[in-house]
């Protein structure tokens, strides 16, 4: 087996987005935030390409529309959500990756609340890992480093020797604040097209040794 290594370096702990990361759940989300955006006179084909990486809650702060209150205008969106997991399914290759990672060396860390993580998940058929970090775990979600270095401290590591699967502008440059390396994967859009990170379709090409010291290695079939 040929493989080729995508980083010039070993990492102690990986932290993985949730949604366009491990699963799709792309058709989802745009059905729930569009639906939202055009009963709130928001034209859905400039919204939904900005919305992707950010918790509901804050992207609708962000708008400064006194008219939207952003709590109960997120539990709205997110009551939708959580009635509509029709065709989400993993990322090709996910489950087995994820499945041969040692356990206390990975985290899933995501923008979604916890019911909405868990329920995906499930019917992404991924089982939840030891660590997770979900959206009511931190007071300000992505693009702010929070999330993924609260993934690396209950990892027990550090943000800076930490690897970040992400999909979106705003889970990356979450990452690159917390001083992570970053590896962007395009199975599900192209709104990343043009990144200077390391780039991935699917998981099956990946190969991770873990060597004596424990550290772990990625690199690609090829």
């Amino acid at each position: 087996m040929n493989l080729k290594p995508i980083f010039n370096r070993s990492f102690s702990g990986l932290l993985f987005d949730m949604d366009g990361t491990i699963i799709n759940s792309f058709a989802s989300t745009e059905r729930a935030w569009g639906n939202w955006a055009r009963a709130n006179g928001i034209d859905p084909a400039t919204f939904l390409p900005t919305m992707h990486g950010i918790r509901g809650v804050d992207l609708i702060g962000a708008m400064g529309r006194p008219d939207l209150d952003p709590r109960a205008e997120s539990a709205k969106v997110l009551a939708a959500e959580m009635a509509d997991v029709e065709g989400i399914v993993p990322i090709t290759g996910a489950i087995d990756f994820l499945a041969s990672l040692p356990p206390d060396r990975w985290a899933v860390v995501t923008s979604a609340p916890r019911d909405l993580a868990y329920r995906r998940l499930e019917a992404a058929g991924i089982t939840p890992p030891k660590t997770m970090v979900i959206a009511e775990d931190v007071a300000v979600g992505k693009p702010d480093p929070a999330c993924f270095r609260l993934g690396a401290e209950r990892l027990g590591v550090d943000p800076r020797d930490c690897l970040v699967f992400e999909d979106a502008h705003a889970g990356v440059t979450a990452a690159e604040r917390a001083g992570a390396s970053v590896l962007v994967v395009t199975a599900t859009h192209d709104l990343l097209d043009g990144t200077a990170h390391p780039t991935m379709a699917s998981y099956e090409d990946l190969h991770l040794d873990l060597d004596g010291a424990e550290r772990l290695t990625l690199h690609r079939r090829g």
